[in-house]
């Protein structure tokens, strides 16, 4: 296959990843706490052939990588709801929750009161405060969670929430659609300057207009490859043609 075919198609695979990507952003416009993704690409350069005593030399090829995937890690939008288990971090932090694979982090707090009365998010992952799970009694009432994630009820202080904070946000990893996992230890001292707001959430960060741009930009470029990938396979046939019509 032609040297062109090559790079083409490295840029198609490229491209449809980012096809992939802003998809994922744009269905997830409506999650709360959700963190839009974006691509890395980076320029692989082929190696040169180990014999250089060809009449012309090698020339260098460039190839078209997905280097990697990065979150942007900016606010998204608080929505006032009202609701008493809608909490929201204004400032730097993430809430703490239990899940089968160990804690993790999320800025979604849309939070929901069980059957056992565990405080939890809406997949079932329980939140953890400095002394453990949220939980609370049947005869519990006027749950309330000061600015510094201090939860009261009518049977007084039940604790204070973790509010966890990272020094490198990229090393968070994603899990799902709002859960991020580290194997960096979290910094939780009582001076993180955040403070929690009771009845609103964090809406997703994803701007739906920059999302559809992009779409629109990189289906025209994926079509525009397309387009080359097919004017290349129509020279090499009507070259293949031209050579079967020569005389032996």
């Amino acid at each position: 296959m032609e040297n062109a075919s090559l790079v083409g198609l490295s840029r198609q695979v490229a491209l449809r990843r980012e096809l992939d990507v802003i998809a994922n952003n744009v269905a997830n416009m409506n999650t709360s706490g959700f963190k839009a993704e974006q691509l890395a690409f980076a320029e692989h350069v082929m190696p040169k052939a180990r014999d250089d005593q060809f009449p012309r030399p090698d020339r260098k090829l460039s190839f078209v990588e997905d280097l990697s995937t990065w979150h942007d890690q900016s606010p998204g939008v608080m929505q006032t709801t009202g609701g008493a288990n809608d909490l929201a971090i204004d400032g730097d932090g993430f809430f703490v929750v239990e899940t089968a694979g160990g804690p993790r982090f999320t800025r979604n707090g849309a939070f929901q009161i069980n059957a056992a009365g565990d405080l939890v998010t809406a997949e079932g992952a329980r939140v953890l405060s400095t002394a453990g799970p949220v939980q609370f009694a049947p005869t519990e009432s006027g749950f309330t969670v000061a600015s510094d994630g201090t939860i009261t009820t009518s049977e007084g202080v039940r604790g204070r929430l973790r509010i966890a904070r990272f020094a490198n946000l990229q090393d968070l990893q994603k899990e799902g659609g709002s859960l991020f996992s580290s194997t960096a230890t979290p910094d939780e001292a009582a001076n993180i300057r955040s403070r929690v707001v009771q009845g609103a959430i964090e809406k997703s960060n994803v701007k739906p207009i920059s999302e559809m741009s992009r779409l629109i930009e990189v289906t025209r470029a994926y079509e525009s490859v397309t387009g080359m990938l097919a004017k290349q396979d129509d020279m090499r046939r009507s070259a293949i043609e031209r050579l079967a019509d020569v005389p032996a």
